[in-house]
């Protein structure tokens, strides 16, 4: 707690002076009865306290809140043009609001719970939010039943205006793209690589593309802006590449061949003899947790194998992590021991993290990296 992290595990409270419910305020106490922090209850959970505050003792109350989120909106101040109307409102524990995300999609926000202990303080929190015209409920899994069961939410519930069945229309970095906001993965779209989106964009210029993992066609819609040759989405999801084509009708002035290709991408780039100048490896997390970590390493540094044989000469691989047990050196490492082992010269051009409206503040919040390695 001392040194700033979010989480109290159920098996580090020593003791507590009665049950708790979900959602109540939990003060923490040192073994010598000295303050460290308060936080969110969750009897749920194995993260039993989410820290709110830690320090001196302070009042937590709706006017503590309106302060709060005042403070987390100021963080996005300037971050964003009239180009870009998608983005991270709310981080979760990095921004001080642990278990609890907001994204925004143009005029329609969506709003993320991955703790019991917001539910019973839903009401308070939307009311807070009132910027929001259109809000939509997505559930992390593990609490559906509970929120459905006590508190008669659904996950996809529209909390507030009218949301349509079709995805959502927002703008970054003036491309469209659509968000299926109600059903989609996360809360309809990844907008935490719009950086790495830009450099493959500044990359693309004459080259081959191959997107794998593509889902929507983020990456792929980038380079084809950027100038590319042709450009592949990849992705073993019909739905996905349904929705990337559809990203690519959404803005007109793209005038590159797109190919969609339905397959398992493990397997199709082991064994498929094309090649490309640049190839873009953004899986899905590949560690959930930490007993997958090992098996994570050997996949990634498999599939970064099998993309940099890929490559033509002076071709560029891009390969992503969201896998917050594999760390960004770990990947990195990898990545670097697969290029060295191709016995191709290889240039490392840069590595890249967070987008800065993804704050990160605590070690099992930064699971976002990049690498960006050149072949001659």
């Amino acid at each position: 707690m001392r040194g700033g992290h979010p989480w109290i595990f159920s098996d580090s409270v020593r003791d507590q002076n009665r049950d708790g419910e979900a959602g109540e305020l939990a003060a923490i106490f040192d073994r010598d009865d000295k303050f460290l922090a308060v936080g969110l209850y969750d009897p749920f959970s194995p993260i039993r306290v989410r820290v709110l505050h830690a320090g001196k003792p302070t009042k937590i109350d709706a006017a503590w809140f309106e302060r709060k989120l005042g403070e987390t909106f100021a963080k996005r101040d300037g971050l964003f043009d009239p180009t870009t109307n998608g983005y991270r409102c709310i981080n979760g524990e990095s921004d001080g609001w642990p278990g609890l995300v907001l994204d925004r999609y143009a005029d329609t926000y969506v709003l993320k719970i991955y703790t019991a202990a917001w539910l019973p303080r839903l009401d308070d929190v939307l009311g807070f939010l009132q910027l929001a015209p259109r809000l939509v409920i997505r559930l992390s899994r593990n609490i559906q039943e509970l929120a459905k069961n006590n508190f008669k939410l659904i996950e996809g519930q529209i909390v507030r205006g009218e949301v349509s069945e079709s995805p959502v229309v927002f703008l970054e970095n003036s491309l469209r793209f659509e968000a299926d906001v109600v059903r989609g993965q996360k809360t309809g779209f990844f907008l935490d690589q719009r950086e790495n989106r830009r450099e493959v964009e500044s990359l693309a210029r004459g080259r081959t593309v191959l997107n794998a993992f593509s889902f929507s066609g983020g990456f792929s819609v980038y380079a084809a802006r950027g100038g590319a040759k042709s450009v592949a989405s990849l992705d073993i999801s019909k739905h996905a590449l349904d929705s990337a084509q559809r990203n690519f009708d959404l803005n007109p002035g793209l005038t590159c061949p797109h190919e969609l290709i339905h397959a398992d991408v493990f397997d199709w780039i082991k064994r498929c003899t094309r090649k490309f100048d640049l190839i873009v490896l953004d899986p899905p997390s590949l560690a959930k947790r930490e007993t997958e970590r090992a098996d994570a390493m050997r996949a990634y540094s498999k599939l970064i194998g099998s993309g940099i044989e890929r490559l033509n000469s002076g071709g560029i691989l891009v390969a992503a992590s969201c896998s917050a047990h594999v760390g960004a050196e770990d990947f990195f490492d990898i990545a670097r021991r697969a290029a060295e082992g191709s016995a191709r010269k290889f240039q490392e051009l840069k590595t890249t993290g967070h987008a800065p409206d993804h704050p990160v503040s605590f070690p099992e919040g930064d699971y976002l990296k990049c690498i960006y390695l050149k072949f001659v």
